[in-house]
């Protein structure tokens, strides 16, 4: 236990950066189609994620760092977020696994990929982690190509299918553009100041200038693609449809969450800047509009799961706006954090839930889930929580979540975010409860009944528990940040 009290945010950094070295040494020398490796990360980051709990902010950094790198009460957070992420998705591989082996060529005495696939996520982990430190333009540009590049493979990962395959190249060009934008932003930012460090910012411009405001508008491209915010969010719906479930989870949550943190610390310098808040503030406001009109409608009609969730996370992202729009700094950071929590219980059990289904199933449509409710009743009721919670339901994690976003809006007296998001909040009962509908009311195609691993049900369980505990306390999460 001697270690525990010296355990840093940089140690837990490199302790992330050391298991997926040693997961894909293991790979190599193993060469065998078992499930060795992926308990073995499942064990790592969950004991990394506990022992994160041990880690305090740091103030002292080695001088070698110190400019790139913060230690912060957000950072130390979002650390925790963000390997809770991955254990999520690591746990959701495994039962995923019977799904993904169809699509791999495995050659004579191969291992079909196993090892890679649930290695990946870990390098993932560890570009989201570097990021919520980062506070110079080079760092984040770093670890959100170490986060995007690993993307880009684990979208594409299932080569026998056509559309993982489409999914994957319209991830890789869409994000391509994307990181242009952002790098010619910091290219003007670095122009204009001299400095790609945020903190400097703010007295290195003594006012904004049109080419200031243009240096925003690029870097809001790139970090808009990043957390699915409309008018960006066109590679959503197919990269979330075509890329193996696991990792459309991860899309979901942990990109969206880093690029959020992102947009936090460069919002933060951005407003120190006088007589910059205004009109950053009505660039937040059309951001979030358009985020939640066209994510709300669009699911409307949608049959399929994944894509619905896909046009779900660019309504959520709405939200998540709605709060930044109405800043209040440490306000606006709370609401921001707890929301993303419960985005993360929720979402990651309903894809959870769905991989148990389309295992036993064949598909992700809604009409998979007719009769779930007779066929798997903890399932079902799983999914119908996490439906609820997304929806806005009293006494869930979802609901206060929104009940935080709309609080901050109202002092902020930003009427037509409230107008709006109130009548998208209506609109978003309607297709979350068709799940529940499909669940409970319609018939089922089979009676065989649909079964998951214990480890998955567990899972299932504390995800649920989680989702009412922090519907009525939400205490524990918000005094992480303190």
């Amino acid at each position: 236990m001697s270690f525990i009290p010296s355990l840093t945010p940089l140690t837990l950094d490199l302790a992330v950066f050391i298991l997926g070295v040693f997961l894909l040494l293991l790979e190599t020398f193993r060469g065998k189609n078992d499930p060795f490796p992926g308990w073995i990360a499942v064990s790592g980051i969950g004991a990394l994620f506990a022992a994160s709990f041990f880690v305090g902010t740091q103030d002292a950094l080695p001088g070698w760092v110190a400019p790139f790198y913060v230690a912060d009460g957000l950072a130390v957070f979002f650390k925790r977020f963000a390997l809770g992420a991955t254990l999520l998705v690591l746990i959701m591989s495994r039962e995923f696994r019977p799904i993904l082996s169809r699509y791999l060529p495995v050659a004579p005495g191969g291992h079909g990929g196993w090892g890679e696939f649930v290695t990946l996520p870990v390098f993932t982990c560890l570009g989201l982690m570097l990021m919520v430190s980062a506070v110079d333009f080079v760092m984040i540009f770093v670890s959100l190509e170490l986060v995007t590049i690993s993307f880009y493979v684990q979208v594409a990962y299932m080569r026998r299918n056509g559309a993982s395959l489409e999914a994957g190249v319209k991830y890789l060009i869409m994000s391509a553009l994307a990181t242009g934008f952002f790098v010619y932003g910091i290219a003007w930012i670095y122009g204009l100041t001299g400095t790609t460090n945020l903190s400097q910012l703010y007295s290195a411009i003594s006012a904004p200038s049109l080419a200031f405001y243009f240096a925003f508008a690029l870097l809001i491209v790139g970090i808009g693609f990043k957390i699915a915010a409309a008018p960006f969010q066109m590679w959503v719906p197919d990269v979330y449809q075509g890329a193996p479930t696991p990792i459309t989870a991860f899309l979901s949550v942990g990109s969206k969450a880093a690029g959020f943190v992102l947009l936090i610390r460069i919002l933060k310098s951005f407003l120190s800047v006088p007589l910059a808040d205004e009109k950053i503030t009505l660039v937040l406001v059309v951001l979030a509009l358009l985020s939640l009109i066209y994510g709300n409608l669009t699911a409307l009609p949608q049959s399929n799961l994944k894509r619905l969730l896909a046009y779900s996370s660019i309504a959520h992202a709405g939200y998540l706006l709605m709060a930044l729009a109405s800043w209040s700094s440490y306000n606006a950071l709370l609401t921001v954090s707890f929301y993303l929590v419960a985005y993360l219980l929720m979402t990651m059990l309903a894809f959870l839930v769905m991989i148990v289904v389309n295992r036993a199933t064949g598909g992700d449509d809604i009409a998979n889930f007719n009769g779930l409710g007779q066929r798997a009743p903890f399932l079902a009721f799983g999914m119908t929580v996490a439906m609820l919670s997304l929806a806005g339901i009293p006494f869930t994690a979802g609901f206060l979540g929104k009940l935080f976003v709309f609080k901050d809006a109202i002092a902020a007296h930003q009427w037509l975010l409230v107008i709006v998001g109130v009548i998208t909040v209506g609109a978003g009962f309607y297709y979350y409860l068709k799940v529940v509908r499909a669940m409970y009311w319609n018939p089922a195609k089979s009676d065989e009944p649909v079964t998951a691993s214990l480890l998955t049900r567990v899972t299932v369980g504390v995800l649920v528990a989680l989702i009412f505990v922090f519907g009525v306390y939400p205490a524990p999460v918000l005094n992480m940040l303190k």
